[in-house]
């Protein structure tokens, strides 16, 4: 049985930095994608950084790059974001995701519906 658990949310003031941890346990596709997601209040869950846990491969969206980065300590089994020069706008709640879609396979990174396995969430909260 495949379980993300998220740690590492919290509040900040713009300009400031949170480092989000996912610890993956049961989750052994090696073909396989895992990713960041986040949602904020009364907007679509929206993909935030995405890596290939075989290649270490990975993906941002506009909104991050330069600011975010995402990697992986595979002998923990664990997926971490570091998020930098933080600002109001990425306050949301930060989701953990799996995927069992060959990480090949044709369509964006940040299609929610590609993912199969998600965390509880944990919030982020950028003060201006």
């Amino acid at each position: 049985q495949v379980k993300l658990v998220e740690s590492g949310g919290g509040s900040v003031q713009a300009g400031g930095s949170l480092r989000l941890s996912c610890t993956a346990s049961g989750y052994t596709y090696s073909r396989g994608r895992m990713a960041w997601f986040r949602q904020a209040p009364g907007r679509e869950r929206e993909g935030v950084a995405s890596i290939i846990p075989s290649t270490g491969g990975t993906f941002y969206a506009d909104s991050v790059k330069g600011r975010f980065t995402i990697s992986q300590d595979s002998a923990k089994n664990i997926v971490t974001l570091q998020m930098d020069s933080l600002n109001p706008e990425d306050t949301a709640m930060y989701f953990c995701a799996a995927s069992l879609r060959p990480w090949y396979s044709p369509g964006p990174w940040s299609d929610t519906a590609t993912y199969n396995y998600w965390g509880q969430g944990t919030q982020v909260t950028v003060s201006s």
